[in-house]
């Protein structure tokens, strides 16, 4: 966030369209030090700033040559408790108010595995929608809030009232399923978690994956701990965040199967509101009021439109191919060039190649070389700009933005986390690859000049500046949050590896949901005679198949498959050092059939079923404290396309 002097640095002329810097060097802030919000203005120097009013006078300068009538996008103000409606809807639990109020089997086991400060997120939303529909007379079955959990919390005599979020406990305090029966140990942020996470030692660069972030931001709010991570170092010193090495292996985003995916999501959006609410910080989505858009073409077709027409000429493509062959363009000639990103194109010839495109792109007659590098790179930008919903979408830009105001750079890194995950599939590959190749560019600042914070303050504005939402967003915002959008720019690019992680607490809420759903179901089924029957027989079916298998696979071995490779089976002996990548390796060493045209970096170890619905694991996974973990799962070596 600019203070009150930066703001008046800049001023905007409506008329002129652009942005007089004035260098008035006498105001400087004498209280600079209680701005210590995780140093989203450390040391933002003046010229690292002239690169950001520079761009923004580019883009205006852009959008000035190009007449044609843009629609805003009309955000859409929620009435009392519509925001808290559509949030529960979000995360899956629509069921608990309105005309489908019940209790659903998906729900309640939902429900069962969330931690008590995401418990308190859903019951602060729940309170809200349900004073709503009091307030309008809805003729709905309304929940009490205090009923939510009940459930759960009865079969220990136990009832969260809501009003003490701490006083909430379920069945996995005491590693032991509802039934009573011992299970697997999933981390979900409860007292066991707690006094674990009290008594270790914390790193201020240690990012724990293993406890929810809100059970985190609870425990340590107030604490010397807490105090201990709040900014400092100045904005050139990024912390070295690191993942402690986890033995169950890390799981990035892509590696799950849809299904269990769109749990992830819905815990994504809960732990994120938890979080938010124990900083004291708003959480709010936005809705955007639907819009007619182009169905075809290059430059302002939404990323959905586009893979569609691009799949139709590369199947399975992923990323708009516009966009890979700009980034492609760029590229080819160097990433050494001085002022990469930083220096535009000549307007008049990114207006003429941008028509050019559109109508021979997919032609394949458009002639690349006559794209000079600059003039990619603002092309690049133009297509980024010109969606015609945010690359961040409409639904979480504010909240992007709004991660700087987070009190340290730990918890706006957790928060980042989440936000990729809440990212549409489209959305998330395509800013995957954006930083990616942002990151090459600035591994090629010796020679382009190009340093971190130069490449954050360019590319900010093209990310977080969004036309479609009118003027008035642009020139308000625009000064206010300046320096916080491209420190928020630094994070992604600095710390991208770490936001395509899927945090080990969220995977294990899923394991949990997953087994919690296999018992509910099994008891309902045992409930009718018929599958009674049923499952009898087959049991006893399993039963005679399986007793020669079992022989086969003695404790301590488990049996591999590979049915696309030469060598389709193995048995393999668990040990303490074995990993996922040793056993990948034996399969390939078999040097016949198709596996000559397998690189070893196609090819990876999948864990299937059990409390997972297919998860690919890293090399580094430790094969035996997995099958701890899950040890009813199928082990099957594939390439990714198989």
């Amino acid at each position: 966030m600019l203070t009150k002097n930066c703001i008046l640095v800049y001023v905007y002329s409506r008329r002129s369209g652009q942005y007089t810097m004035n260098h008035d060097h006498s105001k400087k802030t004498a209280d600079g030090a209680s701005f210590d919000r995780s140093g989203s203005q450390d040391s933002l120097d003046e010229l690292s700033m002239d690169d950001y009013w520079k761009e923004l006078e580019n883009i205006h300068e852009t959008r000035g040559n190009n007449h044609e009538e843009r629609v805003a996008l009309v955000v859409k103000e929620p009435d009392e408790g519509e925001l808290e409606e559509e949030w529960l809807k979000e995360a899956g639990l629509s069921n608990l108010f309105g005309e489908s109020s019940g209790d659903s089997l998906e729900s309640v086991v939902f429900l069962s595995t969330l931690t008590r400060t995401q418990k308190a997120a859903v019951e602060k939303r729940v309170e809200t929608v349900t004073q709503t529909m009091r307030k309008k007379n809805k003729q709905h079955q309304i929940p009490d809030v205090r009923d939510i959990f009940r459930l759960q919390n009865d079969s220990k005599g136990k009832v969260c009232d809501g009003s003490e979020p701490s006083t909430a406990r379920t069945s996995e305090n005491k590693n032991e399923t509802q039934d009573g029966t011992k299970g697997p140990k999933f981390s979900l942020g409860t007292d066991e978690q707690k006094s674990l996470l009290e008594d270790m030692p914390v790193l201020d660069t240690d990012i724990n994956l293993e406890i929810p972030f809100a059970e985190q931001a609870a425990n340590l709010k107030d604490s010397s701990v807490g105090k201990m991570c709040k900014g400092g170092g100045g904005d050139t010193l990024l912390p070295n965040f690191r993942l402690p090495k986890d033995k169950t292996g890390t799981t990035k985003i892509g590696d799950l199967a849809p299904q269990d995916m769109k749990k992830v999501y819905s815990l994504a959006l809960i732990e994120l509101t938890a979080l938010y609410d124990i900083l004291g910080t708003e959480f709010k989505q936005q809705k955007a009021v639907k819009i007619k858009t182009k169905d075809s073409g290059l430059f302002g077709v939404p990323l959905t439109v586009l893979l569609e027409q691009d799949q139709k000429k590369v199947p399975g493509t992923k990323i708009p191919l516009i966009f890979q062959k700009l980034i492609a363009q760029i590229e080819e000639a160097t990433l050494e060039t001085e002022g990469l990103l930083r220096i535009p194109g000549v307007a008049t010839r990114v207006k003429s190649l941008c028509q050019e495109l559109e109508a021979k792109f997919y032609e394949g007659t458009f002639n690349w070389e006559n794209v000079k590098q600059h003039d990619a790179a603002s092309l690049l930008k133009l297509f980024i700009r010109e969606l015609p919903q945010p690359l961040l979408t409409v639904e979480y830009l504010k909240a992007f933005q709004d991660v700087q105001n987070l009190p340290t750079k730990k918890q706006q890194l957790q928060a980042l986390n989440l936000l990729v995950l809440l990212l549409p599939e489209a959305n998330r590959d395509t800013l995957k690859v954006l930083l990616e190749f942002l990151q090459r560019v600035i591994d090629h600042r010796d020679k382009n000049k190009m340093t971190l914070k130069n490449v954050a303050m360019v590319m900010a504005p093209n990310l977080f500046t969004f036309h479609g939402f009118g003027s008035k967003t642009i020139e308000q915002s625009e000064f206010v949050m300046a320096a916080g959008t491209a420190n928020v720019m630094r994070f992604m690019i600095q710390y991208q590896k770490l936001l395509w992680t899927i945090p080990k607490f969220i995977v294990n809420q899923v394991r949990k949901q997953n087994t919690e759903r296999q018992k509910k179901e099994k008891k309902d089924k045992a409930m009718k005679k018929l599958l009674k029957k049923m499952a009898y027989d087959r049991e006893k079916h399993e039963k005679q198949e399986k007793t020669p298998n079992d022989a086969d696979v003695p404790q301590g071995v488990i049996r591999v498959q590979a049915p696309h490779l030469s060598k389709v089976s193995m048995a393999i002996q668990l040990t303490e050092e074995l990993k996922a990548g040793d056993i990948v390796a034996r399969f390939l060493s078999q040097k016949s059939g198709n596996v000559q045209t397998l690189k070893k970096e196609e090819v990876f170890l999948y864990e299937i079923g059990g409390n997972i619905g297919e998860r690919c694991l890293d090399d580094d996974t430790y094969m035996k404290d997995l099958y701890q973990l899950n040890p009813n799962a199928e082990w099957v070596v594939k390439s990714k396309q198989s």
